[in-house]
């Protein structure tokens, strides 16, 4: 049966068989944990403790800690359990994680609610899936924080939220589906995150060692094989940029059928498709280049990571002006051998862009014409750029099970939430529901 959901949790019009609802205050103990304060980060009963950055929406990062003095008294009365929910006080108000046993002794800090369970009526795992559906999805608590200069969520307004409590096998039912979900995403991640992270050695091996096992010599940047040369992207392509028609003018973009990219297709490292498309006028009267397929275009302004990064148009296509394009001149060169390059100085170029040598906050094509870089002969760059593909390859894989998998949570996240889809005869292993993995637990 399908359960209503409105702001007023009581007057549900239909409430699933062996579904209630009660308050978080009445289901659990809450506590807030210590002050934090400079003078107390010192002392010879210094313990790790959570702030609200370490609680995020149905897990806790551990991977960094602070620390600060806590009294026996205080240790005593705040202490961490298996099956504490910690609730955002701040910040990101409301989000909620479980407290698994990662650690046998941390404590938190009072921007963060603890709520303890009086009995057994609510599973804890059951509870913070239920806290992201409703925050996230439901908007059931609209205006739950209380309206101070800084938004909080205080322990009197947390303890008066009406949650359903499912029977107990229901709730452990649901838990269990939606944790095998997340699980399974953090698994997509971790085996992304190790691609990536193979990719960026990869690219320091191949492009120092090669793959013919040569002596190396000193270039201007950096150790090399022997035969390779280094030479100016100016020298083995045409570079320029490109520019942004009018909006408001229907000439340039009613009816277009030219291809021009925005730095936001940089992403997709190889572009085989537009969004935009613009006139043979707008080419014309915006001096629009007409960029060659096989040409690399590079990020040369942009907000957060954009800036710096760089793919390869397979399509023949105009661009705006925060992308400059390189068309290379010799058959020699490998397209995606320069690109792969470029991805291992990212970091090189976005110091330049912020003011190390060219305008603040932007590449500049002068800089990009004299960028060195570096040549092998055109069999070995083919074959370098054909092993960094097989990883970009993977790499995609997994992205795109991992965007997947996590659409799929926040469609079965709704559904259980709201009882369109009931779990409760289903023959579900509740077991690994909050078993803490050894490996990498911290001390």
């Amino acid at each position: 049966m399908e359960m209503v959901m409105d702001n007023d949790l009581t007057q549900h019009r239909a409430l699933p068989g062996g579904w209630s609802f009660d308050s978080i205050g009445n289901l659990f103990d809450i506590r807030q944990g210590k002050s934090l304060a400079r003078h107390r980060q010192t002392g010879k009963q210094k313990k790790k403790f959570l702030r609200t950055a370490n609680v995020l929406w149905g897990k806790l990062d551990l991977s960094e800690l602070d620390e600060m003095d806590f009294s026996p008294a205080e240790c005593e009365a705040l202490a961490l359990k298996l099956g504490d929910l910690l609730v955002c006080e701040g910040g990101d108000i409301g989000r909620t994680a479980v407290w698994r046993g990662e650690s046998t002794d941390c404590y938190y800090q009072n921007h963060l609610h603890r709520l303890r369970a009086k009995d057994g009526r609510v599973n804890p795992h059951f509870v913070m899936f239920w806290m992201q559906a409703a925050i996230t999805q439901l908007r059931v608590y609209e205006g739950f924080g209380n309206k101070t200069t800084i938004p909080n969520l205080s322990r009197s307004r947390l303890s008066e939220f009406m949650i359903p409590v499912p029977e107990e096998s229901e709730q452990e039912k649901i838990a269990a589906v939606l944790w095998k979900i997340q699980k399974a995403v953090e698994i997509e991640d971790a085996i992304v995150r190790n691609a990536r992270d193979l990719k960026k050695s990869l690219l320091r091996r191949l492009f120092t060692h090669g793959l013919r096992g040569e002596p190396l010599k000193e270039t201007e940047i950096g150790p090399l094989p022997q035969t390779w040369e280094v030479v100016p992207l100016g020298d083995i392509a045409q570079i320029g940029n490109g520019s942004t028609p009018k909006r408001d003018n229907t000439a340039y973009w009613q009816r277009g059928t030219i291809p021009w990219l925005t730095s936001a297709k940089i992403y997709d490292r190889v572009i085989e498709h537009a969004d935009e498309f613009v006139t043979d006028v707008a080419v014309r009267e915006c001096h629009l280049p007409r960029v060659k397929p096989g040409s690399l275009l590079i990020a040369i302004t942009g907000q957060g990571k954009t800036l710096g990064n760089a793919a390869i148009s397979a399509i023949e296509t105009t661009i705006s002006q925060h992308l400059a394009f390189a068309q290379f001149k010799r058959i020699d060169v490998e397209p995606n051998f320069i690109r792969f390059f470029v991805d291992g100085q990212y970091d090189l170029l976005r110091q330049v862009a912020s003011g190390g040598g060219s305008t603040k906050g932007a590449l500049t094509c002068g800089f990009l014409k004299s960028f060195p870089v570096p040549l092998a002969t055109a069999e070995e760059q083919r074959e370098i750029a054909d092993i960094l593909q097989t990883v970009d390859r993977k790499i995609d894989i997994h992205e795109s099970k991992k965007r997947s998998l996590q659409d799929l949570f926040k469609t079965t996240l709704h559904k259980l939430m709201t009882a369109q889809i009931r779990v409760k005869d289903l023959d579900i292993d509740t077991s690994e529901v909050g078993v803490v993995e050894q490996e990498g637990k911290p001390g």
